[in-house]
C-alpha cells in the first residue's frame, strides 16, 4: 500500500470509530419500534457508549503501554468488531446494550488511544503532521456522513446493515494491521494501577453523565430525575463528585509517583505548555462543533420538517470542507505557526456560526447555509490540522499512550459539554420566548395565556410545531387561538436556536483566550515544541533496587 498505508488503515478505525454514534442517533424512532421500547430507554443506550469510553479511555493508553500499542490496537479492534456482530443481530434491548454500549464502548477506550500513538510512531515531520491532520478530517466526516448512511439504510434496508458494513471494515483493518510499527513494544516490569482506573473511570464517568442527563433532569431545578436530593436536580451534584474524585485520582497519582510506583498517568505530561495548549485546544473544538452539531438538526429536522438522510445531505459541506481545509492547513504549518494557524481557525468558525445564525430562518436559504457550513468546516479543518500532531509532537515516545488517553478523554468531554451546554441554552430559550410571545399576542386571552405559562413551567421540549398544534387541539382551544400558539411557538424555535448559535459563538471567543500557550513560531526541520514532556522517560527508568 506504499509509504501511506499505515495511514488508510488508522483512517480507517478512526472513521469506523465515530460513525455508527451519529448512525444510532438517527434511528432512534426505528429502534424504539424494533425493540418495542421507549425514546428514553434507547437514549440511555447511547448514553452508556459514551459513558463506557470516556470511563476507560485512560486505562486503555495504560494498557497499550503495556502490552504494546499495535497489541492493544488489534484487541480493541476485536473486541469493537464483537460488539458490532452482537449489536447487528441484537434480539433484546439489553443484547443491544452489551454490544453497543459495552463491548464497543471497552473496544473505542482501547483502539483510540493506541490510535493516535501510532500515528506518531509510524510517521515524523511534515508527514506526521499530514497524517493527523487526515485523522482529524476522518473524524469530522464520521460525524458528518453518519447521519446519511444512518437515514439511508434506516429507510432503505435496516440499521443493522451499518453494523454489519462495520465488522466487514474492522476485518479489513485486521487484516492490515502488519502494516503498522511501534516505537513502543510492551514493558513487561509495569501493572495497572487499578485505584488510579477506578478513581479516573468513576470521576470521568460522573462528569460526563451528569452533562449528558442534564437535559432530561435539569441543571437545578428537577425536571425528571431519578433522585432529588435536597429538592433539586442530581446534576450539579453529580458533576461535582466527579470532579472531587478527579481531584483524589491526582492525588493517588502524585502518591505513586512519590513511592516509585508506576501511575495510570504521569502528572508532568500536564506540565507541558504545549500538552496544556493542545488539550485545551481539542476539548474547545468539540465542545464547538457538538454545539453546532446538536442545534442544527433541530432547526432542519423539527423546524423544516426534513428527514434524517436530507438533514446528513444538507451538512455535507462542514465534512468536505474540513478534509480540504486540514490538508492545507498541515501544509501551512511549516510557514505558519501552531498559534497562528489555530487562532484563524477559531477566528474562521467563529465567523461561520454567526452566518449561520443569518440562516436560520422559516424557510431554508439553501446557499447560504451550504456555504456557512463549509466555511464552518474550513475552520474546524484547520484546527485539526494542528492540535492532534501537537499533542503527540510534544512527548517522548514512550509517552504517546497516555497523550492519546488525555487527548480522546478531553473530546468526550468537550462533546458531552457542548452537548449538554447548548442543549440547556436552546431549551431556556425555547420556554422563555413561547411564553413571552404567547403572553403578548394579542389573538391569545389572558386565560389561555396564563394556562400555557403555567403548563410550561418546568421547561417546554423541541418538537415539531404540529404536536403544538396537537396538543393545542385536545386541549379544547378554539382554531384561531390553537393557531396563535402554533405560530409563537414556531417564532420562538427560531429565537432558541439562534440563542444557541450565539452562545457557540461566544464559545469560540473564549476558546481565543486559551491560545496563549500554544507554539508561536514555526518549528524548524526536526525542531520539538518548547516544554516536550519527559514523564514517559522517567517511567522507564527503574526505581534503585529494583529490576525489570
Amino acid at each position: 500500500m506504499g509509504r501511506w498505508g499505515p495511514l488508510v488503515v488508522l483512517a480507517t478505525a478512526q472513521f469506523v470509530m465515530v460513525l455508527d454514534q451519529s448512525v444510532m442517533n438517527v434511528s432512534i424512532s426505528t429502534l424504539v419500534d424494533d425493540f418495542d421500547t421507549t425514546v428514553p430507554a434507547i437514549q440511555a443506550v447511547i448514553t452508556l457508549y459514551c459513558l463506557v469510553m470516556a470511563m476507560f479511555m485512560l486505562t486503555g493508553a495504560k494498557i497499550g503501554d503495556i502490552v504494546g500499542r499495535r497489541r492493544a490496537f488489534v484487541t480493541g479492534l476485536v473486541v469493537y468488531a464483537c460488539g458490532s456482530a452482537l449489536t447487528a443481530a441484537a434480539p433484546t434491548l439489553a443484547v443491544l446494550a452489551v454490544g453497543w454500549s459495552l463491548l464497543e464502548g471497552i473496544g473505542a477506550a482501547l483502539v483510540l488511544p493506541a490510535l493516535v500513538a501510532l500515528v506518531a510512531d509510524n510517521y515524523t515531520g511534515h508527514e506526521r503532521k499530514a497524517a493527523y491532520a487526515m485523522i482529524g478530517g476522518v473524524a469530522g466526516a464520521g460525524i458528518a456522513v453518519g447521519p446519511i448512511l444512518g437515514g439511508w439504510a434506516t429507510t432503505e434496508l435496516t440499521w443493522r446493515v451499518i453494523f454489519v458494513g462495520e465488522v466487514v471494515l474492522v476485518v479489513g483493518v485486521l487484516l492490515a494491521a502488519r502494516l503498522l510499527t511501534e516505537d513502543s513494544r510492551g514493558r513487561p516490569g509495569p501493572r495497572l494501577d487499578l485505584v488510579g482506573t477506578a478513581l479516573s473511570a468513576c470521576g470521568v464517568g460522573a462528569i460526563v453523565l451528569g452533562a449528558l442527563e442534564s437535559s432530561t433532569w435539569g441543571w437545578v431545578r428537577p425536571k425528571d430525575p431519578p433522585v432529588e436530593p435536597l429538592g433539586l436536580s442530581p446534576t450539579l451534584l453529580l458533576i461535582a463528585v466527579g470532579g472531587t474524585l478527579l481531584w483524589g485520582f491526582t492525588a493517588w497519582q502524585r502518591h505513586r509517583e512519590r513511592v516509585d510506583g508506576d501511575p495510570l498517568l504521569h502528572l508532568d505530561l500536564l506540565r507541558s505548555a504545549p500538552i496544556r495548549a493542545g488539550l485545551i485546544g481539542l476539548f474547545a473544538q468539540n465542545l464547538i462543533l457538538m454545539g453546532v452539531f446538536f442545534v442544527m438538526p433541530l432547526y432542519l429536522q423539527l423546524v423544516l420538517g426534513m428527514n434524517a438522510l436530507e438533514t446528513g445531505v444538507r451538512m455535507l459541506p462542514v465534512s468536505v470542507m474540513m478534509f480540504i481545509a486540514s490538508a492545507a492547513g498541515s501544509r501551512l504549518s511549516s510557514r505558519f505557526s501552531v498559534r497562528a494557524i489555530v487562532r484563524t481557525g477559531l477566528v474562521v468558525t467563529g465567523g461561520a456560526v454567526l452566518a449561520l445564525m443569518a440562516t436560520v430562518q422559516p424557510d431554508l436559504t439553501g446557499l447560504a447555509f451550504a456555504i456557512s457550513m463549509g466555511t464552518l468546516g474550513a475552520g474546524m479543518g484547520l484546527m485539526v490540522s494542528q492540535l492532534g500532531n501537537l499533542v503527540q509532537s510534544s512527548v517522548h515516545g514512550s509517552g504517546r499512550g497516555e497523550a492519546g488517553g488525555l487527548q480522546y478523554t478531553g473530546q468526550q468531554l468537550g462533546s458531552s459539554l457542548g452537548i449538554a451546554l447548548i442543549g440547556a441554552i436552546v431549551l431556556a430559550g425555547l420556554t422563555g420566548a413561547f411564553v413571552s410571545k404567547v403572553e403578548q399576542d394579542e389573538r391569545i386571552s389572558a386565560q389561555v395565556a396564563e394556562q400555557v405559562g403555567v403548563a410550561v413551567g418546568t421547561g417546554v421540549d423541541f418538537v415539531a410545531t404540529g404536536q403544538i398544534e396537537a396538543a393545542a387541539r385536545k386541549a379544547g382551544l378554539d382554531d384561531a387561538t390553537a393557531e396563535a400558539i402554533v405560530d409563537d411557538y414556531g417564532k420562538a424555535q427560531i429565537l432558541s436556536l439562534k440563542a444557541g448559535l450565539l452562545a457557540t459563538a461566544l464559545l469560540v471567543l473564549g476558546a481565543l483566550a486559551f491560545t496563549r500557550e500554544l507554539p508561536r513560531t514555526p518549528p524548524a526541520p526536526g525542531d520539538r515544541p518548547p516544554g516536550t514532556a519527559t514523564a514517559g522517560q522517567r517511567e522507564r527508568e527503574p526505581p534503585a533496587g529494583r529490576s525489570r
